[in-house]
């Protein structure tokens, strides 16, 4: 027998609620998504060199689910991740796609938090900004779809914003359920849960000399022989948090506004309609 073949697809936007989304497709009983949410298949050249065969490994207990997805978000992360929409028309030409925006100020800001918790981004925001265009281009909604549109056409494609999806989360879903032609009365579970929030508090940096002593091959050698209690407070003492709650991202607000309007007007113009849920895109 031969296995299920993905033929769903929520391909971003990255911190725009794809894992919330994810779990309440996942809660559809005509609906199976994969774990991990985000096998990256098609976008990670490692991941595409294992073949075929590994990635449906991931989707062996769909059973007879009408909808196969995952949930890879680097799928709209052009042009860092690029010709994506090509191979999955390779794969299954008549896929269908989910793309979830939100407010693209707050969602450049939300990805710049997650790459200094996870990833030691060291810069300050606007230098980060001005100087790794990823963050930019994973907001700009228009060009990510194009790319979809191109090569599956409009109509494979479903878009909705976080907002949206936040204000009446039963009715955003049932118009997907619809959109996907399985059963739309259906009413996800836990559908006020939150999935996948960076921290409030994340590491900034490690200071020099105590950092350097941690991240050294002798701490390595001398850590299992030293008290917990002793290597918790070395740890803390070597660590800088921020709470992003207090830092004054006006600044960066003011900096990016005028960039991401334009982004928006042609997002916009591309899909025909506006968002004004978009509170602090358009903040006077």
């Amino acid at each position: 027998m031969s296995k299920p073949r993905p033929n769903l697809f929520v391909i971003g936007a990255m911190k725009a609620g794809t894992s919330s989304l994810h779990n309440y497709l996942n809660n559809h009983p005509q609906i199976f998504m994969c774990s991990p949410k985000e096998p990256m298949f098609f976008s990670n050249h490692s991941n595409w060199e294992k073949g075929e065969q590994e990635y449906l490994k991931l989707f062996e207990n769909a059973g007879d689910a009408l909808l196969v997805g995952e949930s890879s978000t680097n799928y709209s992360k052009a042009p860092y991740y690029s010709g994506v929409p090509e191979l999955i028309a390779q794969f299954n030409p008549d896929a269908r796609f989910i793309y979830i925006m939100r407010d693209p100020i707050e969602r450049t800001i939300s990805h710049y938090w997650f790459h200094v918790s996870y990833f030691k981004e060291r810069r300050d925001i606007v230098t980060a900004i001005q100087q790794q265009p990823h963050y930019l281009e994973v907001s700009d909604y228009a060009m990510q779809l194009k790319l979809y549109f191109d090569t599956f056409g409009k109509e494979r494609v479903a878009t909705l914003t976080l907002e949206d999806l936040k204000k009446d989360a039963t009715k955003e879903m049932q118009k997907l359920f619809a959109w996907l032609g399985v059963d739309s009365s259906f009413v996800p579970q836990n559908l006020e849960e939150r999935k996948n929030v960076t921290p409030r508090k994340v590491l900034w940096q490690e200071k020099s000399l105590a950092g350097s002593l941690r991240n050294s091959k002798y701490w390595q050698a001398v850590k299992p022989v030293v008290p917990k209690s002793m290597r918790t407070w070395a740890k803390s003492w070597s660590n800088t948090y921020v709470d992003r709650e207090v830092v004054d991202l006006e600044p960066v607000k003011a900096f990016l506004r005028p960039i991401q309007v334009k982004q928006v007007e042609t997002l916009s113009e591309l899909l025909g309609r506006q968002f004004p849920e978009w509170k602090t895109l358009y903040a006077s």
